[in-house]
C-alpha cells in the first residue's frame, strides 16, 4: 500500500488521493464503462470538410469551444494548487469547462483557498465549484454553499454524491439520511445552478429522476469503469479490516454508459454531463450520442496536470482531434448531427 500521511485531516486525505491516484493501479478490476460494446456505423462519403466540423456549445449560457470537460479532481493542498493552475491555463486557451475539487479543505481552513483560484488565469471559462453533499448532513448549508461558489468566481455549484467512499472510510460521514430536502433546499435559494454529481459509481434512473425533482440543473453520471474510489481507500486504510472492506467493492457501480441513458431517460430536459472512465475522444463521442451534453475526464487530465501546461494541452488537443474525426467520419458536421449519428448496440 501507498505511505499516506495522518487520516483524519481533510488536508492529508487530499494529498493522499492525488498520490495515490499518480502511483497506484485503482481502476476497476473487471467492471468497464459500457462504452465498448457501441460502435459508430462508419460513413465512407460523410460530403463534410474536416476543418468545417464544429464542436461549439453553449452550457449555462456559456458557449464552449468543445464538449470536453475536466472533471472535478482536487485542492487543499500546494500539489493540487499546481495541477490546478495548468488545468485552468488549458482550459482557458482552448474554451472548455472545468471542476474544482471539494473545497471543503477551504471552508474548514480559509488559508488553502488559493489552491482553488484560478479566475486570474482563467477569466473566461466555465468554472464549477464543488461540495460533497452530505456535508449538508454535518452542518453545511446555503452559506457555506455561497462560500463555495463565491471562492472561486463559479458558474455552478457540484453537489457530490459519494456514497460509498465515505462508508468505506475510517473517518467517512455516513449519515445520508434525510439529504434530499436539504438539496432541494440549496436548489430553490443558491444563485448559482446546482450540478448533482456522483463520483465513479453512477445514478440510478430513480436516483437521477429524485434530483431532478429537487430542482438540480444538470446531472454528471460520473459512471463505473474508470478510477474505483473504493480502490483508492483501499490504499489509505489504516487497517487490515478496513482494507478488505474497501477492496470487496472494488467492482461495484453503474457502467457509465448505462448510466447516461438512465439519466437522459429520468430527466430528459437536464443537461446531462458524462464521466467514469473516458479516455479518449471516440468515447466522448460515443457518450454524446448516448444523450450526454458534455463529457468528463478526470484521471488523464490528473496525469498530464501534475506534468506541465503543455501536457495538459496536448491531451486537449489529441482529444479535440479524435472527437473531430469520429464525427467527419459519422457525417455529423456539428454536435447536434452526433447525437443522432448511427451507434450500434454490438454485444
Amino acid at each position: 500500500m501507498t505511505k499516506v500521511t495522518k487520516a483524519g485531516a481533510t488536508e492529508s486525505r487530499k494529498l493522499d488521493h492525488i498520490l495515490i491516484n499518480l502511483e497506484e493501479d485503482v481502476q476497476f478490476p473487471r467492471v468497464t464503462t459500457g462504452l465498448e460494446r457501441y460502435r459508430f456505423m462508419h460513413q465512407a462519403l460523410p460530403e463534410l470538410n474536416l476543418n468545417d466540423i464544429d464542436t461549439r456549445l453553449t452550457v449555462f449560457d456559456k458557449q464552449l469551444g468543445s464538449p470536453i470537460l475536466i472533471s472535478s479532481m482536487t485542492g487543499g493542498t500546494e500539489m493540487a494548487r499546481a495541477i490546478n493552475r495548468n488545468l485552468a491555463l488549458a482550459a482557458q486557451q482552448h474554451g472548455i469547462a472545468m471542476g474544482l475539487g471539494s473545497q471543503r479543505a477551504a471552508i474548514e481552513d480559509g488559508a488553502l483557498a488559493d489552491s482553488y483560484a484560478i479566475r486570474d488565469i482563467a477569466p473566461d471559462i466555465l468554472l464549477f465549484a464543488n461540495i460533497g453533499a452530505v456535508q449538508l448532513n454535518y452542518g453545511y448549508g446555503l452559506d457555506q454553499c455561497r462560500r463555495a461558489v463565491d471562492m472561486i468566481g463559479a458558474d455552478a455549484l457540484i453537489l457530490h454524491f459519494n456514497v460509498l467512499q465515505e462508508a468505506v472510510q475510517a473517518e467517512g460521514d455516513i449519515d445520508f439520511s434525510g439529504l434530499l430536502g436539504k438539496v432541494e433546499a440549496v436548489c430553490a435559494k443558491l444563485s448559482a445552478p446546482v450540478i448533482a454529481k456522483e463520483v465513479g459509481w453512477g445514478f440510478s434512473k430513480e436516483a437521477a429522476r429524485a434530483l431532478a425533482e429537487a430542482g438540480v440543473a444538470a446531472i454528471d453520471v460520473a459512471g463505473a469503469g474508470g478510477t474505483s474510489w473504493s480502490e483508492v481507500e483501499f490504499h489509505r486504510a489504516p487497517s487490515a479490516f478496513h482494507a478488505r472492506v474497501a477492496r470487496s467493492f472494488a467492482d461495484w457501480g453503474i457502467p457509465t454508459a448505462d448510466a447516461i441513458q438512465f439519466a437522459r431517460s429520468a430527466a430528459p430536459d437536464l443537461p446531462v454531463f458524462a464521466s467514469g472512465g473516458l479516455r479518449d475522444g471516440i468515447d466522448i463521442a460515443k457518450c454524446l450520442a448516448l444523450g450526454a451534453n458534455l463529457a468528463g475526464l478526470a484521471s488523464p487530465f490528473l496525469r498530464a496536470a501534475s506534468q506541465s501546461v503543455d501536457a495538459v494541452d496536448e491531451l486537449i488537443r489529441e482529444l479535440n482531434a479524435q472527437l473531430r474525426i469520429a464525427m467527419l467520419s459519422t457525417a455529423s458536421a456539428d454536435l447536434s448531427s452526433l447525437r443522432s449519428a448511427g451507434l450500434q448496440l454490438i454485444d
